[in-house]
């Protein structure tokens, strides 16, 4: 984890939804580690994360989340706003995808399909919805939606999951436009599959899968977490105060738009 004395958000609250484990986790990390208080969220236990960001000199709160509720995301920002007075940042991160199976879109079903919107769509939603009227009144804040290179790539045999990122990039630009007068950016990072531990431990993100990928890329090697953090801190920090509506894919250079 990145120095604590890289404050670049110093002063900065921010909240990561599916924040307990994988990518999540190490989104919360980096934040804490450039100086923000942090807010770890999940429908799963979080307190080993924000516990590990404490041992090293931050500040972070675990919440059990379901984002797919408006009253819990509501929860959610009241609980932040009480803990740290203000909320700056919402990663949304939460979505469904390292134990999805990939599949021909007509063995798709209903329910399937329906769980996959609700998380990583609808949830998004709920979030950016429950934190906007505090960056309203602060005239000022950060929404970074996690998209997906397979977006731009059409990826096949994942159509629930690619459509549900596409409808998340279109969200993070007309969130832009109607957010921007209030001081709000909001953008997307769209990663490459990334060698978390959760794809790591799905056989289907393995072997050709994970080849094939490595092989499109300019930089020819796995996405890693650490790869990723970067551009969240610079999308969560004054760095980007003139950035919004925009997507950033890292992916070692095998999306190139």
């Amino acid at each position: 984890m990145p120095s604590l004395s890289e404050a670049r958000l110093e002063g900065r609250v921010a909240i990561v939804t599916g924040a307990a484990q994988g990518i999540g986790a190490r989104y919360a990390a980096a934040l804490a580690a450039a100086g923000a208080a942090v807010a770890c969220c999940d429908v799963l236990d979080a307190e080993p994360v924000a516990a590990r960001i404490r041992d090293a000199g931050g500040r972070a709160i675990a919440l059990r989340v379901d984002v797919t509720s408006s009253e819990s995301a509501r929860a959610m920002a009241a609980t932040t706003l009480e803990a740290f007075g203000r909320i700056d940042v919402l990663v949304n991160n939460a979505g469904l995808f390292a134990n999805l199976a990939m599949k021909p879109f007509d063995q798709i079903d209903g329910g399937e399909w329906d769980r996959v919107m609700a998380v990583n769509v609808r949830g998004s939603f709920e979030c950016a919805k429950a934190v906007a009227p505090q960056m309203r009144a602060q005239g000022y804040g950060k929404i970074v939606n996690i998209g997906s290179g397979t977006v731009f790539k059409g990826a096949p045999m994942l159509l629930h999951y690619v459509t549900s990122k596409g409808a998340v990039t279109a969200m993070t630009r007309a969130l832009a436009r109607e957010l921007g007068d209030a001081g709000i950016r909001v953008n997307t990072l769209s990663p490459g599959l990334t060698a978390s531990e959760n794809t790591l431990a799905n056989p289907a993100w393995q072997g050709a899968v994970s080849a094939n990928n490595i092989a499109s890329r300019a930089i020819k090697r796995e996405v890693t977490p650490e790869d990723l953090c970067g551009t969240l801190v610079y999308l969560a920090s004054a760095d980007s105060d003139f950035v919004t509506g925009q997507v950033i894919v890292v992916d070692g250079g095998s999306v190139m738009h």
